[in-house]
């Protein structure tokens, strides 16, 4: 059997910066479009068509293959069966989508020329953008670990998913290009919507979410997706909707992504634990996150992930959720054992989250009748935190009135009243 390579193939792999094992992925995310069920390539299906083992690969994966690589086929070196590979084909004999693909294409491109006269070709739009639209993902992300819930860091993630679009227009691409543009838009829209969310500007929020939910179709990247339904159902849960916060982190939950990856699955499980502490269910509670756990454990810790999950999901952020959701139950001492579990594990960027496991300590220390040693903890909160961050304002508002009306008569009143107008004074 003649098993001539197609180093056509090739070269586009080559230019386009793909691996066998990332086209197979790119390829079963189009299929699963095209679809509704996810493909089975592998790298090795990607190796067979290099190598010329299959010149004409399957018609669900053909089609995918040209959707994410804007190209037919035939374009790409693949022939279709029954034609040698060493004989062109005669004319009368051309694929007729090819020939209308090619004549739609010839008259949109004498069309802009005839609008446009005397003007440049357009760009070309590749990986590179996608790249640097990347980096500056990787700015918000830390940013909103060191401060969260800013309007500024709201308002410039808005700005860089319209600078995403834009670049939509601004050029050729290919569909695996334009896929990760819509993604990267998803992905900087979800973090101007968690930004408004820890801000507590919470019709923001939605208005947010709903942008960034119909990007990440767009997109098809099951990650962000995750992000964004996971982000909704914190948004609902710090609302006091658990009914609506449990169906939208079940979207989360339920994306096939969670069965490929338990981190995500633990991420998923931990924040439906969350959600039932606020319902009062505690046995729920405790199942979640004995099962949290579990798939963290289960987690290989080198797979790829996306950067806003390794930036922030760890033993330190269950512990945090366990925190949240036993506070809510009233289990004051649990929530204080896996409060301290979290302060130890932090990491050192996690400026936003450090502040506000503080304040929670801090409540679940006076719940168990400990005035002085909350107050003390509450006041290691930093004034930058205590005063700008919506969220730790809150609760250390309520923590002061729930110091004043359990031990109204003690000294540490006095203190905790003058440490906070210190704070009010750098402000």
């Amino acid at each position: 059997m003649d098993t001539t390579r197609n180093t056509v193939f090739e070269a586009w792999m080559t230019e386009h910066g793909y691996s066998s094992n990332s086209l197979a992925e790119a390829v079963n995310r189009a299929i699963e479009r095209l679809t509704g069920r996810p493909g089975g390539l592998d790298g090795s299906s990607v190796r067979a068509w290099k190598a010329g083992r299959v010149t004409w690969p399957k018609s669900a994966s053909r089609k995918a293959l040209e959707d994410v690589s804007g190209l037919p086929a035939v374009a790409l070196g693949f022939v279709p069966r029954g034609r040698p590979s060493s004989t062109p084909a005669p004319p009368q004999q051309e694929d007729p989508d090819m020939k209308r693909r090619t004549l739609v294409g010839s008259i949109a491109a004498a069309a802009a020329a005839a609008a446009a006269p005397g003007t440049a070709s357009p760009r070309r739009i590749g990986m590179s953008d996608v790249n640097r639209l990347n980096k500056r993902f990787a700015e918000i992300i830390a940013s909103d670990h060191r401060h969260g819930g800013q309007l500024g860091i709201e308002q410039r993630a808005a700005s860089l998913a319209d600078e995403a679009l834009n670049l939509q227009n601004a050029g050729s691409a290919t569909q695996r290009v334009r896929s990760n543009l819509y993604a990267s838009a998803a992905a900087f829209r979800s973090s101007a919507m968690w930004a408004a969310i820890d801000g507590r500007r919470y019709d923001v929020a939605k208005a947010h979410m709903r942008e960034a939910q119909a990007l990440a179709e767009m997109s098809g990247d099951q990650a962000i997706k995750f992000r964004i339904w996971s982000h909704a159902g914190t948004m609902y849960r710090h609302l006091g909707r658990p009914a609506d916060a449990f169906a939208a982190n079940d979207v989360a939950r339920n994306l096939h992504l969670t069965r490929r990856d338990p981190m995500f699955a633990s991420l998923g499980l931990a924040r439906q634990g969350a959600i039932q502490g606020t319902a009062q269910d505690r046995t729920g509670t405790r199942r979640a996150f004995d099962q949290a756990q579990d798939a963290m454990l289960r987690a290989d810790p080198v797979d790829y992930r996306p950067v806003w999950m390794l930036a922030f999901y760890d033993q330190a952020e269950l512990d945090s959720l366990a925190l949240s959701a036993h506070l809510a139950l009233g289990n004051y001492s649990t929530a204080e054992y896996h409060a301290h579990r979290c302060l130890s594990a932090l990491r050192p960027h996690m400026v936003r989250s450090r502040a506000i496991t503080t304040t929670r300590l801090a409540h679940a220390q006076l719940a168990q009748g400990a005035p002085d040693a909350a107050t003390a903890t509450a006041m290691k909160v930093p004034a930058e935190a205590a005063t700008q961050h919506a969220r730790v304002t809150r609760m250390l508002q309520e923590f002061g009135a729930a110091l004043r009306a359990t031990a109204p008569g003690i000294s540490t009143v006095q203190t905790w009243t003058e440490h906070t107008a210190t704070w009010r004074m750098a402000a």
